[in-house]
């Protein structure tokens, strides 16, 4: 029987504001609140994120979106076992806003802080949202991140394949800023890809005549680009339905890719996985999701897929991977440093691309 456990999330990494209150009790796993608040409006005049506008937004946010997590949740500091925060990885100047009201709220409860790897928070959602059981494939799919996962414990991770170069998300995004859509570019190139044709443009499918399950996105985006500007120079613009038609063939070539590549990482797991899951911004991707369903139901294993609400950065991931670690006896530290780059499976080498400062994740 579980002990009742109840901690409080904080989520800053990137450009969502998130606080959130979870709780593990007998009866079993319980959101009692989420409170996430965007900061898409910011940004959309700049095409991006801007990492200073996004850090001072969240030092503004912070203690409000919190308190209202509590108030929604009808708990107070008083009732809470711990509290956990982001310390990484992601736009440092978010993260230290995070870590820093969440120091502070522990240094006046005297609750146990722990320190929470952001892509940990994606990785162990199936858990929270199905019980899934150790070992499990994890697909993490977000604007940053790209890789497939091995998760074998709370904190045992085993990194399989990634991509290289650019994530699916940031992908997304640049592909849209090239059709003048609006951000975020995902949901928008995936409406815009409802009402085209993906036949129209045949994009490559990088990568796929090299083994192992590494991704790359980049050359891809680049594809994109010259057939917009053969269309600009054949045509003097594009229409509605050229934008669409592009965007269809886009989205197309990233789920089939995905899904090769996810069917190459069934087989390498040393152990039969109990779940193929996926998790990240871009698992809200209607036809990447389903092409993933259609990889495990070939491999005949569940596949797992949490609510639109969890695939995108959320406080209630954070706080349950607090829960998971009290769980396991690892210990809680006020001590940690806020990281950049924090790799779930430090063994892995780094993915090319990761950057001087070392690997991203």
């Amino acid at each position: 029987m579980h002990p009742t456990l109840t901690l409080l999330g904080i989520e800053s990494s990137c450009d969502d504001t998130a606080a959130a209150v979870v709780r593990l009790d007998p009866m079993g796993r319980s959101i009692l609140s989420s409170e996430v608040e965007g900061q898409t409006g910011l940004h959309a005049p700049y095409g991006g994120v801007v990492p200073e506008i996004a850090a001072r937004a969240h030092a503004e946010r912070l203690d409000g979106v919190v308190a209202r997590a509590l108030d929604a949740a009808g708990v107070d500091l008083a009732g809470l076992d711990a509290i956990a925060v982001t310390a990484g990885p992601g736009l440092i100047g978010g993260v230290l806003s995070g870590v820093m009201l969440a120091r502070g709220l522990a240094a006046a409860t005297g609750l146990p802080l722990i320190a929470v790897n952001h892509l940990a928070g994606h990785a162990l959602t199936p858990r929270l949202t199905d019980d899934t059981a150790f070992p499990y494939l994890m697909l993490l799919v977000s604007g940053g991140h790209c890789q497939f996962l091995s998760v074998e414990g709370v904190d045992r991770f085993r990194r399989l394949g990634g991509t290289i170069d650019d994530a699916p998300g940031e992908a997304f995004d640049k592909t849209a800023k090239l059709l003048a859509l609006p951000q975020p570019g995902g949901p928008a190139v995936e409406a815009e890809a409802i009402q085209g044709d993906p036949a129209r443009f045949r994009f490559p499918r990088p990568l796929l005549d090299r083994d192992g399950c590494d991704l790359s996105f980049s050359g891809l985006k680049t594809a994109v680009l010259r057939a917009r500007d053969l269309l600009i120079a054949d045509q003097c613009g594009i229409t509605r339905q050229d934008r669409r038609d592009l965007c269809a063939g886009f989205q197309a070539a990233v789920a089939e890719v995905l899904a090769v590549k996810t069917t190459r990482a069934l087989e390498m797991c040393q152990v039969a996985p109990t779940a193929l899951c996926v998790a990240g911004g871009v698992a809200a991707n209607r036809a990447i999701r389903a092409g993933l369903d259609r990889v495990a139901a070939r491999a005949g294993v569940p596949f797992m897929a949490p609510p639109l609400a969890l695939c995108t950065d959320n406080a209630a991931m954070i706080a349950w991977v607090g829960i998971e670690r009290l769980r396991a006896g690892l210990p809680a530290d006020r001590d940690f440093v806020a990281r950049p780059r924090w790799p779930l499976d430090d063994q892995a080498p780094a993915l090319l691309g990761s950057g001087k400062k070392g690997a991203k994740a």
